[in-house]
């Protein structure tokens, strides 16, 4: 989920030490594309026995401008250094998953044990594997820590480094690619268990590592780079391979090959370095299952409504859920609404056959990847990655993009299902304060002129998934993409809501005519003038947003759903049973739970319009034949119920008042009749 990087060279290699710093430099900045929350940097200094590790709640560009990380920097690739001793610099450009990136010990490198760590990914079992280990004691909030520690443990019984290794990594569940360096054995470690670990060697002088190959395309125009490893191959460290790199002299094994023996005569002291941010106070994690307590709130928890009694009342289709408060709604003589009369049932095939025919193509037979998964760490992107994976049997390269909504448990089934598969996560990490800070803006302008159809500016923010996808393709040479998309949650109601009518031949749920798209900004613009906060930084992310989604072409791409049908039990039992899939402490759906918006707006919904985006997913069920009628009304009924912990993590992290919130959406206009 994060980036990590660093350069080792061998001592009198004869490198000019300001091209190991360009190298260095240019990896971290490279790496900020992964996590912008916090960063840090070690630096071996074998003359004093020392690493001085810098670190705090700082963006790695702004940590490498500080004097502290400039003058360790030149001291390491000093021209006597290099020529006496072998370098090694490494780094990490953080998005926070667990433990506060304003406390010191949670930011990377982490320190423990004579072990100094740099961890992308999550470990979703770490609370397990403190149980197990009970004699081991818990100093942190972060995962990566049990790395370190077990480490510590399995070194009083290891035999050689290979059962080291092996012993503390096996143990491990979820997504980890690490670089750890220990001072006792003078040596550093690499290893990935899903493929996020790219390196540059000569296996002579030099190694660069860094967590995606696309960064060494972009340095093969530094001169710098070319004159030490132009002529050099990228390769990624395979699942199987774990690299041992002794510094003292420069030897590098494949424990997977060789094995190792245990020899600790290299004591080595960690001088610790914080830079503070005091720009940026806000936690950028928070968990509901610990922070929020609906009973100790229960002031804030009776604020919430759920008018379940005045929205039985209301006339709905007889064939699916959809109330008359559904905008367009209209009803023939039997009670059957618009919206059933002009759907098209799908035809699905029995097996993926017509997708196999399709792709084949794009398949590539040289153990290279050959598919692009958006991967937001939703049921049905979680499901798609599996079918393409185990059944289409292509080698996928996920991408996710993190806009600061997606929530920590979509990040921990994110792990759980690209360790499981072997299959490397891209993560594009934006500047989530700023996004945050976006929302917020709108959000308040919102409050200050409630209007349902304004609600999607609340998301806009997510959709440049659209655009790291073609960029991602562009990168890595890989045309071919399979989206998740599932069509059942085709929600035209949110536009509806704006004025535009439903278009029922619409070939995807995103599709959007150009008629459409002038009333939509014409729409937007009125309301612009209503509530003038909503001019704001945020309108770059917004028309950006708009145009990314709807009007930026789309090339190689398929919707896996369109060929295989999409069955609720089906995935629901292979999230659980295969990956341990985790659910949300407010709700028993699997669905929308890895995204932090969603109870919000469907809360106004709900509350405002007597139905929620969960209606219109339920009535698309009942007219594919997937549910009966009398089953999705108690869904629906159950699972609009408001999601107290969510809701609060959501206004919370955004930074709007919770009670101040939810009073100004229960006293907007129903549209129904409350007694």
């Amino acid at each position: 989920m994060c980036g990590i990087f660093g350069t080792i060279a061998k001592k009198g290699s004869n490198y000019k030490s300001n091209d190991l710093k360009i190298i260095l430099k240019d990896l971290a900045l490279y790496s900020e594309s992964r996590g912008k929350d916090s960063s840090g940097l070690a630096l071996l200094n074998i003359r004093e026995k020392n690493i001085n590790v810098i670190k705090g709640n700082i963006r790695i560009k702004d940590l490498l401008k500080t004097d502290i990380a400039s003058k360790n920097i030149i001291n390491t690739f000093d021209d006597n250094n290099l020529k006496d001793n072998t370098t090694l610099a490494f780094g990490h450009a953080r998005l926070v998953t667990d433990g506060s990136q304003l406390k010191e010990f949670n930011n990377q490198p982490v320190i423990k044990d004579d072990i100094v760590l740099i961890h992308n990914g999550i470990i979703v079992n770490v609370n397990e594997l403190w149980d197990k280990h009970s004699d081991l004691q818990r100093e942190f909030q972060i995962d990566t820590e049990i790395i370190n520690t077990l480490f510590n443990k399995n070194l009083s019984s290891a035999t050689s480094i290979n059962q080291l290794v092996d012993s503390t990594l096996n143990e491990l569940k979820g997504t980890y690619s690490i670089a750890s360096y220990f001072g006792q054995f003078n040596a550093m470690l690499l290893a990935t268990n899903n493929g996020s670990l790219y390196y540059v060697t000569d296996h002579k002088t030099f190694l660069f590592f860094a967590s995606e190959e696309y960064y060494y395309k972009r340095l093969k125009k530094s001169e710098s780079f070319q004159s030490i490893a132009g002529n050099y191959p990228v390769m990624q460290l395979d699942i199987s391979d774990r690299l041992w790199i002794d510094l003292s002299d420069f030897s590098i094994k494949n424990l997977k090959e060789e094995q190792i023996a245990i020899d600790k005569s290299h004591p080595i002291k960690i001088t610790k370095h914080l830079v503070e941010n005091k720009s940026h106070r806000m936690e950028m994690v928070i968990d509901p299952a610990t922070f929020i307590n609906r009973h100790a709130e229960s002031h804030l928890f009776n604020s919430l409504e759920y008018n379940v009694e005045a929205i039985r009342q209301l006339k709905r289709c007889t064939k699916c859920v959809l109330p008359e408060t559904f905008p367009f709604i209209k009803f023939d003589e039997k009670g059957v609404c618009n919206y059933c009369n002009n759907y098209k049932k799908k035809e699905y095939p029995s097996t993926l056959d017509a997708l196999q025919k399709l792709v084949e193509p794009y398949r590539k037979t040289n153990g290279k990847q050959d598919c692009i998964v958006p991967f937001s760490g939703g049921r049905d992107s979680t499901y798609a990655l599996h079918l393409i994976k185990e059944e289409l049997n292509l080698n996928p390269i996920t991408l996710t993009y993190d806009w600061g909504m997606v929530t920590d448990l979509a990040r921990r089934n994110i792990a759980r299902a690209c360790g499981e598969l072997g299959v490397e996560n891209i993560l594009v990490s934006a500047d989530i304060n700023w996004k945050r800070e976006n929302i917020r803006k709108n959000v308040e302008a919102w409050l200050k002129n409630p209007h349902l159809g304004m609600i999607p500016l609340f998301m806009a923010g997510d959709k440049y998934f659209f655009y790291y996808t073609d960029r991602l393709k562009k990168q890595t040479g890989i045309d071919l993409n399979i989206w998740g998309i599932n069509h059942l949650e085709n929600t035209d109601f949110k536009v509806g809501f704006a004025g535009l009518p439903p278009k029922f031949d619409k070939e995807h749920i995103y599709s959007i005519s150009a008629l459409n798209q002038l009333k939509l900004f014409g729409f937007v613009g009125q309301n612009l003038l209503k509530s003038p906060g909503y001019i704001n930084q945020s309108m770059i992310d917004s028309v950006g947003s708009f145009f990314v989604r709807y009007l930026s072409p789309k090339k190689d791409y398929y919707h896996l759903f369109d060929y295989y049908k999409w069955d609720e039990n089906e995935i629901n039992n292979l999230l659980f049973n295969k990956y341990g899939w985790e659910t949300a402490i407010d709700t028993d759906s699997t669905w929308r739970i890895g995204d932090g918006t969603a109870s919000f707006y469907n809360y106004i919904y709900y509350t405002v319009a007597g139905f929620s985006e969960i209606d219109t997913f339920r009535s698309n069920q009942i007219r594919e034949g997937m549910l009966d009628r009398e089953t999705a009304i108690k869904l629906v009924e159950k699972e609009n119920m408001p999601r107290y912990e969510t809701l609060r993590w959501y206004l919370e992290i955004i930074g709007v008042d919770f009670k101040t919130a939810i009073s100004i959406v229960n006293k907007i206009q129903k549209l129904y009749p409350v007694k």
